[in-house]
């Protein structure tokens, strides 16, 4: 069974810092492009980074670029999301998912969410 696993998310302050784990399980993460989406109350999902598989090149939205650095550990079978220097904005609910072409495809700047397998989501809340 094909399965993507969220975990890492929890309450941090302004400034703080977490790292998601996206784990996966039924399938290897190597031949997958990974991408992390996220998802605030009353607002459009939000493509925010993506890792393709063939040649590890990423992707950042404006909105996390510099903060935000992603990365993947085939051994593991797991991809990371560190995040950095965490604003208020940045509270939401995040998903991984995975896309079988091993792409991650960009479209007007912004991530493409054609994505095959989607995790159940870890929540982020950025307050004081």
């Amino acid at each position: 069974q094909v399965q993507l696993v969220e975990s890492g998310g929890g309450l941090v302050q302004p400034g703080g810092s977490l790292r998601l784990s996206c784990a996966a399980s039924g399938f290897t993460l190597d031949y997958y492009a990974i991408g992390w989406f996220r998802q605030a109350p009353g607002k459009e999902r939000e493509g925010v980074s993506c890792i393709s598989s063939s040649d590890g090149s990423t992707y950042y939205a404006d909105s996390v670029k510099g903060r935000f650095t992603i990365s993947r550990d085939n051994a593991k079978n797991t991809v990371y999301l560190q995040m950095n220097s965490l604003k208020s904005e940045d509270t939401a609910v995040y998903y991984c998912a995975s896309k079988a072409s091993g792409y991650c495809t960009v479209v007007a700047g912004r991530l493409y969410p054609h994505f095959g397998s989607w995790g159940q989501g870890t929540q982020v809340t950025v307050s004081s």
